[in-house]
């Protein structure tokens, strides 16, 4: 009986010949990271553990990004309590306010996670790196802090949930789409515990921003990690930013999978998660027209390059509606200066949106653009649960950046596919 990609990858992380959904097994880590959030505790954690030292600090990334550049002074003694930490880790990745930005997109656009790693960290999007072929889960503060001290960690080996998108998806569509999708076939607990293993010609399609999108939800469903095996497209996007060797892995056909799922995605609109759940999908056409104080494009789910460049060909040089704000958070410092290069940060101002500096920002109702009572918002983000973006009777709409522009311009949520120039 062959393995899974999830099952491959914990086998070799294990220095075993194999492992089997269920099992408990001690597996090396590859890499490991925190946020000025994670950091504080998993550091306080890593000391009454006696730790002095990381095991591989090289394999450590310390990033300010969620409530940094801080916002009060509690977030700004969070930021100081990684810049101690991190000043007594010599080696250490560590990324300050102006030189990162968003974890999840500093981390792989830096090269520090490769096709075949063994990923953990202290935020539950960890699950983005499986867009590379990695097993990449987040764990908790003392978790970490264990890695930290001893290089690696304990798993069980997850029952491995096959997703087959079928079809290629219709205009103004991408990976945010094909995730939503998703959730509204299995819902926010349909993969519990579940490696979910994405495959099928419309993934094959994607570029890896997209790709990086539709794993980084993958815990929507409550999923362990999602995974995409590494192929040309990941290849090319490792070129020059690698800094190790890959082990790009791929599932033997005869794996045993707890079951498989096959979604005709062929044609499919832009789709849109009304409140309060990631899972409260629709075609975007069934909720055109509600009226949106403001939008958001950013965050670790659609902060990246592309996502800027496709909402700005969807603004063209029209403004953002009088009644609606739109605020664009690129998601590191080097999307930032991308942006600007490109001209898109012109082209987003001269719209009339409001650009902020890379950080998590609205996503977890941080800071820089959190909603009001009774405020209408559309994100770019993962999840819109009761008070997620600001106060509790706040409701936020999901959907993809193309889906994003269109509503600014028209001020409410509007069909990209109808406003595009």
């Amino acid at each position: 009986m062959g393995m899974t990609l999830s099952e491959k990858i914990l086998a070799r992380h294990a220095g075993r010949a194999a492992v089997a959904a269920g099992e408990l097994v001690p597996c090396r880590v590859d890499f490991s990271f925190g946020s000025d959030l994670t950091v504080p505790p998993a550091a306080a954690a890593f000391r009454r553990m006696g730790g002095t030292a990381l095991a591989d600090p090289t394999r450590v990334a310390l990033v300010q990004d969620h409530f940094q550049p801080a916002k009060d002074i509690a977030s700004a003694e969070l930021g100081r309590e990684v810049r101690r930490f991190a000043a007594g880790q010599p080696g250490v990745n560590y990324y300050e306010v102006g030189q990162g930005g968003i974890c999840h997109v500093v981390i792989p656009d830096d090269g520090l996670v490769v096709p075949g790693d063994l990923v953990v960290g202290a935020d539950s999007h960890t699950c983005t790196y499986g867009a590379l072929g990695c097993f990449a889960t987040g764990v908790g503060a003392t978790d970490l802090a264990a890695v930290w001290a001893l290089g690696e960690t304990w798993l069980r080996v997850p029952e491995t949930v096959r997703v087959r998108f079928h079809g290629a998806p219709g205009p103004c569509t991408g990976g945010k789409d094909l995730a939503l999708r998703l959730l509204k076939e299995i819902g926010v607990a349909g993969a519990l515990y579940r490696a979910l293993e994405l495959s099928g010609a419309a993934v094959a399609a994607l570029g890896m921003a997209d790709r990086f999108t539709l794993c980084n939800m993958a815990i929507e469903a409550g999923a362990k990690a999602g995974l995409i095996a590494a192929d040309e497209v990941t290849q090319a996007y490792l070129a020059g930013r690698a800094r190790r060797p890959a082990v790009a892995l791929a599932a033997d056909p005869d794996a045993a999978v707890e079951r498989t799922l096959d979604l005709d995605v062929a044609g499919l609109a832009p789709q849109v998660a009304a409140p309060f759940s990631p899972a409260n999908v629709q075609d975007v056409d069934a909720v055109a027209g509600t009226p949106v104080d403001q939008v958001f494009i950013g965050s670790c789910t659609n902060g990246r390059i592309e996502d800027l460049r496709l909402a700005a060909r969807v603004l063209g040089d029209r403004r953002v509606h009088p009644r609606t704000r739109l605020l664009v958070i690129p998601g590191s410092q080097a999307v930032l200066a991308q942006a600007v290069a490109e001209g898109l940060v012109a082209r987003l101002l001269a719209a009339g949106a409001t650009i902020g500096p890379p950080t998590c920002g609205p996503c977890l109702g941080g800071h820089l653009g959190v909603l009001a009572g009774g405020e209408v918002g559309l994100f770019t983000t993962n999840r819109n649960f009761v008070g997620r973006a600001g106060a509790r009777d706040a409701r936020v709409y999901l959907a993809n950046p193309a889906v994003a522009a269109a509503t600014a311009v028209c001020g409410a949520i509007a069909d990209p596919r109808e406003v595009a120039p």
